[in-house]
């Protein structure tokens, strides 16, 4: 489908989708770069078998056509995606967007790590990887350019703002992007292949496979903290708890920000958020030591109350001036306080086992 015939339906310009991929905010996908001296120094020879079992199934590449349109790509686009509400299709393009720059994100910093390192193991896994997050990213990419919006990533890339983590901030919160991406995908998978008539965009036609890379780029980083057991103990679980709650926190207000999206799915985006939370910490066990008490009541209405936050800074910023400013600060003050309520709830504790288990089940 040629830009053109889908341009005159969409309320956002090129200029704007590249000023939503540039945002930096709490909710936005961030780009990251990290300590590379200690990235090199990760010694992973304690589960060599694993590892090398790994490499050969990224070596083996079983995705590597996966990410390429049909011919009858452009023909579902302009049957059924022209006929879906304003709002529907404007939920849909941040979503692309948003999905575009994290997948982006992870391709610079993976890419950033191989060149800057000398370990054979950690330059192989890195190179591996981006080549994989390059391949999503080009593939939402073609989606935008359907609606004259295709981002230029080398612009992007050049002038977004990068945030510094250390590598073992970058394992967690890499690790539990890479799961809960999984568990995203494969729930919307699963959910309109039972209702293929809901499926209003071809795009969600390749989410099983492409949930499977995710999975697979979660495990890579579940062998580097295995391999590394002082991340998993100690203060450091501190912050592991940190972490889940911000990924599970900003997924649950970024959700209920595009009800439409969730809607069209046949999806409640409640439901939906705690079938992926339950996929979550039932894969993160293998990992990590603690997880979130996703049924207590204390932790539901926290998770309700951090959306209605974002509703109060939202509005505030659309309202200006000074009164608009004080709001902000207001709303700001309440999600701060409501997430240091929920990181105080009781958490879950676990064994690990003994060895992580490599493929998704879901």
């Amino acid at each position: 489908m040629q830009a053109s015939a889908t341009n005159s339906t969409v309320a956002i310009s090129s200029a704007d989708a590249a000023l939503q991929a540039k945002q930096d905010t709490l909710l936005s996908p961030r780009f990251y770069t990290t300590d590379f001296e200690a990235m090199d120094r990760i010694d992973v020879s304690s589960l060599r078998a694993e590892w090398d079992t790994m490499l050969a199934e990224y070596e083996g590449d079983n995705n590597h056509d996966h990410f390429q349109r049909t011919p009858e790509f452009a023909v579902e686009v302009a049957e059924h995606f022209s006929k879906v509400s304003p709002e529907l299709r404007q939920e849909f393009i941040e979503f692309l967007i948003s999905s575009l720059t994290s997948e982006f994100s992870g391709c610079i910093l993976y890419n950033e790590i191989q060149k800057n390192v000398t370990n054979p193991d950690i330059k192989a896994l890195m190179r591996y990887m981006a080549r994989d997050e390059s391949r999503h990213a080009g593939f939402i990419n073609q989606s935008l350019k359907d609606f004259g919006l295709g981002l230029d990533l080398g612009d992007l890339k050049r002038t977004k703002a990068y945030t510094y983590f250390k590598p073992k901030y970058i394992f967690y919160a890499t690790y539990l992007s890479e799961k809960i991406g999984y568990a995203r995908y494969i729930t919307i998978f699963r959910q309109l292949e039972r209702n293929p008539d809901k499926r209003f965009h071809p795009i969600f036609r390749w989410f099983e496979r492409w949930c499977n890379d995710e999975f697979r780029h979660g495990e890579s980083f579940a062998l580097i903290m295995r391999a590394q057991p002082h991340l998993l103990k100690g203060l450091n679980v501190l912050w592991i708890r940190f972490f889940l709650l911000a990924v599970y926190g900003t997924m649950y207000v970024r959700d209920h920000t595009r009800p439409e999206l969730k809607a069209a799915m046949g999806l409640d985006p409640t439901a939906y958020d705690y079938e992926v939370f339950r996929i979550t910490n039932e894969i993160t066990k293998q990992v990590f030591p603690v997880s979130l008490d996703i049924d207590h009541p204390a932790f539901r209405a926290g998770m309700l109350r951090l959306f209605e936050a974002q509703t109060g800074i939202n509005a505030a910023k659309a309202k200006g001036g000074p009164l608009g400013w004080l709001k902000q600060v207001y709303w700001g003050a309440v999600g701060a306080l409501t997430f240091v309520r929920l990181y105080l709830l009781p958490m879950k504790h676990h064994e690990l086992p003994a060895q992580i288990r490599m493929q998704p089940v879901w």
